[in-house]
């Protein structure tokens, strides 16, 4: 975690500056303006950002996926983090947290349809996708990444 905070979070802020700048600017760099990969490397720095500045992207990277100029996929990440930053379940079981040292799916709204709706998007069962988690032995994201801290 000391490396995190002293070579891996001064990149991220950096990046999120820059792309705080951006995005006032242009509004969501979508596949049009920037380019398919670089769309997606946008969506990579906000889904690791500050809470706030992804709530401040959620509806602009909304808008670039009902206009087909940004990836469904990335907008189901950061919809069900900033669902997790807000406390409510998330829609397609994509963000997970650690607790006394176990990996869990963070509450998902309508577990019955989890499978379904991210089949719709082209992502594997949740299942599958917990067991590759866990393969390869990712933890908890940075404390930035960590749900609600719940009422005692």
């Amino acid at each position: 975690m000391q490396q995190w905070n002293e070579i891996v979070e001064p990149v991220d802020w950096a990046n999120t500056a820059w792309l705080t700048e951006i995005v006032a600017e242009y509004g969501w760099p979508g596949h049009q303006l920037v380019g398919e990969a670089a769309a997606h490397a946008a969506w990579l720095l906000v889904q690791h950002a500050p809470p706030d500045f992804q709530e401040e992207c959620l509806p602009l990277l909304q808008g670039a996926v009902a206009r087909d100029d940004a990836s469904r996929r990335d907008l189901a990440y950061l919809m069900d983090r900033v669902l997790m930053h807000r406390g409510q379940p998330q829609i397609y079981g994509t963000q997970y947290l650690e607790r006394d040292g176990i990996v869990t799916l963070w509450q998902v709204h309508e577990p019955g349809g989890l499978d379904e709706r991210r089949a719709a998007l082209g992502l594997e069962p949740e299942a599958r996708n917990r067991a590759r988690f866990l393969a390869a032995g990712r933890a908890a994201a940075s404390d930035r990444d960590k749900p609600p801290a719940e009422d005692a």
